[in-house]
């Protein structure tokens, strides 16, 4: 492959990531994440921080449980991150994993 090692998705990893854009519910995540100020302006935190899981619940209109498997599988699979602060969890796309990604597969595809 042409890809140098800092930027090499290994195989699992690809088929990680996916597996976890398979379900539009992680795709409309993904999404959102994208422009997380046209999606969660409201966000009472800084949105640097990232989105409050809460937030992404909300605009998803699923249950807490379903919502938090959907972030833990995005999570799992590299193409987003989470910090908590104080009791809140908050969550951000992995741009550089995600571009790492589109590239190995345009090259393999």
């Amino acid at each position: 492959m042409a890809f140098s090692d800092t930027t090499q998705v290994t195989a699992k990893q690809l088929d990680d990531i996916i597996k976890a854009l398979a379900h539009p519910v992680r795709r409309n995540i993904l999404h959102w994440l994208k422009t997380p100020e046209q999606y969660f302006a409201d966000q009472d935190h800084p949105l640097s921080l990232g989105v409050c899981a809460g937030k992404i619940e909300r605009q998803t209109g699923l249950s807490q449980s379903t919502v938090s498997a959907h972030l833990a599988t995005l999570q799992r699979a590299g193409v987003i991150n989470s910090q908590k602060v104080g009791q809140w969890h908050f969550f951000k796309r992995d741009d550089v994993m995600i571009s790492q990604f589109l590239a190995q597969i345009s090259h393999q595809l």
